[in-house]
């Protein structure tokens, strides 16, 4: 791998099994890495360890936070720390101008929190070429727990997936080469024609309620409430619910408890049963990333006065 990050200091700041096999790809990159909430990890010597976000921020050219992001009070997922790591208002405050926040899932406070002080916050879990490729073992995990799930093999079962995104059209396509019995439901009916298409069957969202009860097991991939009260009260008490898609999810989870209908949330699968292959993608996209979004000197230097309030008319 070309050293294209020769010199660039990285923060790589908590995180999951993915980082485990993001940092060494980076390395291989050039990038010295420092890391924060990563000292119970595998890693061990290979990198430089901080002990606070002061001390991580003054060394690095960019942080990089997990996909994951914060849960509303800053903290970060980071599996191998020995203690909670919080991003608030006075780490961001502290972030030198120039210096990326790379993140995968930014909740609306940080966004914008960023915008307020000029941060160069970049969001990678909605990009083409993770999310595509982050369907792979999102499917392929999501698939697993059905099959753990369920007394039935998933070849002739009746599954339902929602959503045909690029997570939803993986799922369909996996589900229909191991010979499940698929029922796509999508809203906007060029999805409804390329499903149709693909010799799966096709219902919109107005009528799930009618189709509902057919289902063995339904996928959800679509991050809004489409499993509420009514689709749930038709649905038959042996079904089970697998909801990949990002925290709440798109289940009403304490309804379906309540009815007797098995229903589990699982996001940020990738990490879980595929964290080498999740990684090495990251890993993929970042040099070219990161080497976009790093700043010459000179333009850190009118960053920080824009920070400061002065107008750019005047620096």
């Amino acid at each position: 791998m070309n050293a294209v990050l020769e010199g660039v200091r990285l923060a790589v700041i908590g995180g999951d099994d993915r980082e485990i096999f993001l940092v060494p790809e980076l390395q291989k990159c050039g990038a010295k890495i420092i890391g924060l909430g990563l000292e119970k990890s595998p890693l061990g010597d290979s990198i430089e360890h901080a002990k606070s976000f002061t001390e991580v921020i003054a060394k690095a050219d960019a942080l990089i936070l997990p996909m994951f992001g914060t849960d509303a009070r800053g903290l970060i997922k980071a599996k191998y720390s020995s203690y909670p790591i919080i991003l608030n208002n006075e780490v961001l405050e502290s972030i030198p101008p120039g210096v990326p926040l790379f993140i995968g899932w930014a909740r609306p406070a940080l966004i914008s929190a960023a915008q307020k002080m000029n941060i160069d916050l970049v969001e990678i879990a909605n990009r083409d070429e993770i999310v595509i490729l982050n369907s792979i073992p999102s499917a392929e995990g999501a698939v697993q727990m059905a099959m753990e799930a369920t007394n039935i093999t998933l070849h002739g079962s009746e599954s339902f997936v929602l959503g045909f995104g690029r997570c939803g059209m993986t799922l369909v396509n996996l589900l229909k080469g191991m010979g499940a019995r698929v029922t796509c439901v999508a809203r906007k009916p060029a999805d409804l024609a390329r499903a149709s298409e693909m010799g799966v069957h096709v219902a919109s969202f107005a009528d799930l309620e009618k189709e509902i009860s057919r289902a063995e097991i339904v996928f959800n991939t679509v991050p809004a409430l489409v499993l509420g009260k009514e689709v749930l009260n038709k649905m038959s008490q042996d079904t089970v619910i697998i909801d990949i898609a990002s925290i709440p999810g798109g289940t009403d989870f304490e309804y379906a408890q309540m009815l007797g209908i098995r229903a589990q949330l699982a996001p940020g699968l990738p990490g879980i049963v595929a964290p080498r292959t999740a990684g090495k993608m990251l890993a993929k996209l970042y040099p070219s990333l990161i080497l976009e979004h790093l700043v010459p000197a000179a333009d850190a230097a009118t960053a920080a006065a824009v920070r400061k309030g002065v107008p750019k008319n005047e620096i």
